[in-house]
């Protein structure tokens, strides 16, 4: 056995008479990230084997339920393979005739789905047969998203509606501001004998938000009134280890009636209880049950636990996963060690061979750690498994005098069929050279610069690690865009990239576009030289109501906006507009040279001057928002603008002299220009000008066409 192993033996039991009638079983485990490289040919299947795995020690070890503390799949929306071998497991290992131990005293219509008629556990629907029932938090990997007709919703939901899974912890955060309102978790309440069980459950919520909801005490646990006679049992998904400020949840916050926390989210296995200072309860950490990331965490051995409650009192005994990919690491000082081993570090074949000696060393390591495991599990009465090919890691640290370093990828092809991980197997690491330059990856604010200090923090994101979300926002904001602000576009991003949102950029380009153009139409009629105080007055609107949504906490789904009907509301991401600043998405810059006088120049006729507000915003919703904004650029930064100033001059002046000996009044010379300029709030598209649409509108603009067509070709 390694060391963890021993470390992690079963602590000495706490019950001290053991009556099987009055004893719930229950296994436990969290993190299993079904779906993780599932399209990788070695590794693809090791989630779902290892899931089988548990699956069948519930079996054998003839358990009440199973307890899961989130991210079932890995992907928000797993693939049609991966629910279907779940659902399948499930179905096969969960099902059957073996009655049901546990009984249910809490409403079994509480969290049911909406406007069905069947029970939300799953052993209380007389349709289904169930042996082991499976209680589960969501993660935030399979986090609730989106704003249908039925809320937010997650692979989970799926799993509970089909019977399989029963979903718990669907935390519903208050959509108002009001300081009473805060996490409502209500239990479902089991006995079995005289054994009562309170199973509290809270899904994953931002870290910051659950900070403050219980800094605040406002995480309010509904108990039964004879709450010292039940064991309490809570599930919960979220940063235990400190990363920023706000960006964890402290471990001693909770209610004091709780006699065990089971945490999901960390990877890294402490299983045993461990009991919180100045608290009554224990925490369980049971980790992942497959390595997601090649880090020092993850190397630790894999384990589920058998839990056995009993009144007030459990006891807890690990199990080791047997299917679990074996991984070693290890980390090196180059310098030191070739002082040691006598060999330049400058010379790349001497360290090539160095490197690749202590690989091959940890591959011998990992093979040897899965033979004791098959060894031992063969004398407990086990089946042999066929060895798995290991996870390796070899970090070299302190390059940075070493001129050229081998390619991680060629280096590792050497022991392709060998190891897992060839393409990763080896990373290098370089010293910085500045430790006050490191940038925490969870923190706000993306550098830091000093007093005296000048440039733009693009130019400093060396300096250290930063998240993608602030990498996106800080280059959105370098862009001036003047339709999509940066923090609502940076969030859409967010959403696309983590939770694999096809239509986030979509949605969120249109919400932006449908309601800019409603405000506008909004006020009927617009004469042009008014066009610029609507959009000013629009704007202002739209700024008060994100200022209002960002003081009451209110997502992107709320209802009763007062340029955006409910349709349009309810097809928005619930995510895409949750931190957006008030007014970033209505921005413009008057400044800029209008862009459609650069067309003027492409051909010898000018064309028309005029075109509605209508079609120059549908042709902008139809194309992407960065090509949006990359159109908005080129028209401003082009070289041709002062030509076309001085022709759309003429055309201007000649149009006008026309129309005053016709007799017909018209507006100054100035207004088509500056109906141009305030094209550039509404035509991401490029498109020329923006225009109220209307039929009078449209005849004007005809004969002022005709007059410049006839104007242009007599002075050429």
């Amino acid at each position: 056995m390694s060391n963890s192993d021993s470390e992690l033996a079963a602590p000495p039991p706490t019950i001290k008479h053991d009556f099987p009638e009055d004893t719930i079983r229950i296994l436990l485990a969290t993190d299993n990230h079904i779906g993780y490289l599932e399209r990788d040919p070695i590794r693809g299947q090791d989630s779902v084997n290892t899931f089988k795995e548990i699956l069948q020690l519930a079996v054998k070890s003839d358990v009440d339920f199973i307890l899961l503390a989130g991210d079932l799949f890995h992907e928000n929306r797993p693939s049609r393979d991966c629910l279907y071998q779940v659902m399948s497991l499930l179905r096969e290992y969960t099902l059957g005739e073996k009655p049901v131990q546990i009984e249910l005293l809490s409403n079994p219509n509480e969290g049911k789905a909406t406007g069905y008629s069947f029970s939300a556990i799953n052993y209380e629907d007389g349709n289904l047969n169930v042996a082991i029932p499976v209680f589960s938090i969501h993660g935030n990997h399979d986090d609730p998203q989106g704003a249908g007709p039925e809320g937010a919703l997650c692979a989970l939901d799926m799993l509970s509606v089909a019977g399989l899974v029963n979903y718990i912890g669907k935390v519903e955060l208050p959509l108002n501001d009001v300081p009473t309102e805060g996490v409502a978790v209500r239990p479902v309440l089991l006995r079995k004998g005289n054994t009562h069980l309170g199973l509290y459950g809270i899904g994953n919520v931002k870290d910051a938000r659950m900070h403050f909801e219980l800094r605040s005490n406002r995480v309010r646990m509904y108990m039964p009134k004879d709450k010292d006679d039940w064991f309490n049992l809570l599930l919960l998904h979220q940063n235990r280890v400190k990363h920023g400020p706000q960006e964890f949840v402290p471990e001693g916050l909770f209610d004091d009636s709780v006699d065990l926390i089971v945490w999901g989210h960390e990877h890294d296995c402490r299983i045993r209880p461990e009991p919180v200072p100045g608290k009554r309860y224990s925490i369980s950490q049971p980790g992942s049950s497959i390595a997601t990331s090649l880090a020092e965490g993850e190397a630790l051995d894999k384990h589920v636990a058998l839990l056995k409650i009993q009144g007030k009192e459990f006891e807890m005994t690990p199990i080791p996963l047997r299917t679990v990919r074996p991984f070693v690491m290890d980390e090196i000082l180059l310098t030191e060690v070739a002082e040691e081993d006598g060999f330049d570090v400058t010379d790349q074949m001497e360290v090539a061979k160095y490197l690749r000696l202590r690989v091959t060393e940890l591959i011998d390591k990992a093979n040897d750690m899965w033979d004791q495991r098959n060894t031992q599990a063969v004398q407990e009465g086990e089946a042999e498994l066929p060895r798995m090919l290991p996870l390796v890691r070899l970090k070299v640290v302190d390059t940075t005098g070493v001129s050229s370093m081998s390619n991680p990828i060629r280096f590792g092809q050497e022991f392709a069929g060998r190891i897992a991980n060839p393409r990763d197997v080896l990373v290098f690491h370089r010293a910085k050279k500045s430790a006050a330059r490191r940038i925490v990856a969870d923190e706000p604010k993306l550098v830091e610069l000093d007093g005296d200090e000048e440039g733009d923090g693009l130019d400093k994101l060396a300096a250290g690690r930063v998240r993608v979300h602030s990498l996106v926002q800080e280059y959105l904001r370098a862009q001036e865009m003047q339709l999509l602000g940066e923090s609502g576009m940076s969030d859409a991003i967010q959403v696309f990239v983590e939770k694999d949102d096809a239509h986030a950029i979509s949605k969120h380009v249109d919400h932006t576009l449908r309601a800019l153009m409603k405000g506008v139409q909004a006020s009927g009629e617009v004469p042009e030289a008014n066009l610029d105080d609507v959009l000013e007055r629009v704007r202002e609107e739209r700024e008060r109501q994100y200022m209002e949504e960002q003081k009451t906490g209110q997502m992107s789904r709320a209802k009763g906006h007062a340029e955006v009907d409910d349709d349009e509301a309810g097809s928005v991401d619930s995510m895409a507009m949750e931190v957006d600043e008030p007014g970033d998405d209505f921005d413009s810059d008057s400044t800029r040279p209008p862009p459609e006088k650069k067309s003027a120049v492409r051909g010898k006729k000018a064309p028309p001057p005029h075109i509605g507000a209508k079609k120059a915003l549908a042709s902008g919703r139809r194309k992407n928002a960065a090509e949006s904004d990359d159109e908005d650029n080129e028209g401003l930064d082009g070289e041709e603008a002062p030509r076309t100033v001085k022709r759309t001059g003429r055309l201007a002046a000649s149009t006008t002299q026309k129309a005053s000996k016709r007799g017909i009044t018209n507006k100054p010379a100035q207004t088509p220009t500056k109906t141009r300029q305030t094209t550039l709030g509404f035509a991401p598209s490029g498109t020329s000008t923006v225009r109220t649409s209307t039929r009078t509108a449209a005849g004007r603009a005809r004969g002022k066409i005709a007059t410049a067509i006839e104007v242009d070709s007599s002075s050429d």
